[in-house]
């Protein structure tokens, strides 16, 4: 076996990129094993999985745990609605989604306590929140509340997919205020995992705090979607001040 140019890969992606684009292997498809994609191109497993990753990258091929490679089906993009709060934008404005919520007692530290602005410890409640669109991962979501904010029945006893989307959907008042970051960055191994994307494919990151009229932190909220599955809208609100039209 022998692999005389340096970017064999490139050239194996090449080919599997043709396939793809023309067809010959069709939307949601499994490829063939590592081994035997690496047998038919007569090149090492480590220069196969350079070309896979070139694939994935590009949403291309998507890699699921314990069954394989696949052609990625072609996905819609999904709204995110700027400034919900503790509204959620996927319950709201995307209901043919399904969202898993995972939910869990924490203490702040670190950038937590930032992001809620509390003490060193202080209780709070994680929603772990993962949406799809089928089997294909759409967005990940971390949306911490301070713990005397959320009601007991959210916490207590199972739920059915429908009511998972209820439990947080509004979790109190609707906040004052919020404020939204957005920036596009690679993605963390973590997010890589759950959304099934390369790390040369961007996210969009969306970090969210919500505030009632007393100022305190009601909603922090670390948001992540792959960058060729969203798009983001933001509206503006002009205020008119009062003292300008009594004039």
């Amino acid at each position: 076996m022998t692999e005389s140019v340096p970017s064999r890969h490139h050239d194996i992606a090449d080919d599997l990129r043709q396939q793809i684009t023309t067809g010959r292997i069709q939307p949601g498809e499994r490829l063939p094993s590592e081994a035997d994609l690496a047998a038919r191109y007569e090149v090492s497993t480590l220069t196969l999985r350079s070309a896979l990753a070139a694939l994935q990258g590009e949403g291309l091929v998507e890699k699921i745990h314990g069954k394989g490679n696949f052609v990625r089906r072609p996905l819609r993009k999904i709204m995110y609605v700027g400034g919900w709060g503790t509204l959620d934008p996927w319950t709201a404005a995307e209901t043919a989604l399904r969202v898993t919520v995972r939910t869990t007692t924490v203490q702040a530290h670190g950038h937590l306590t930032t992001l809620l602005n509390v003490p060193m410890g202080s209780p709070a409640v994680e929603f772990s929140c993962l949406s799809f669109e089928g089997a294909s991962p759409h967005g990940l979501a971390r949306i911490y509340i301070p713990r005397d904010l959320v009601p007991a029945e959210v916490l207590d006893g199972e739920a059915t997919q429908g009511e998972e989307a209820k439990r947080f959907a509004v979790l109190g008042p609707a906040p004052a205020a919020v404020r939204e970051t957005v920036c596009a960055r690679p993605p963390t191994p973590d997010e890589a995992s759950a959304l099934r994307i390369g790390f040369t494919l961007p996210v969009l990151a969306i970090t969210r705090t919500a505030t009632d009229f007393a100022g305190r932190v009601v909603e922090a909220a670390l948001l992540a979607f792959p960058g060729d599955r969203i798009d983001a809208v933001f509206t503006t609100h002009h205020v008119i001040d009062e003292r300008q039209t009594q004039g």
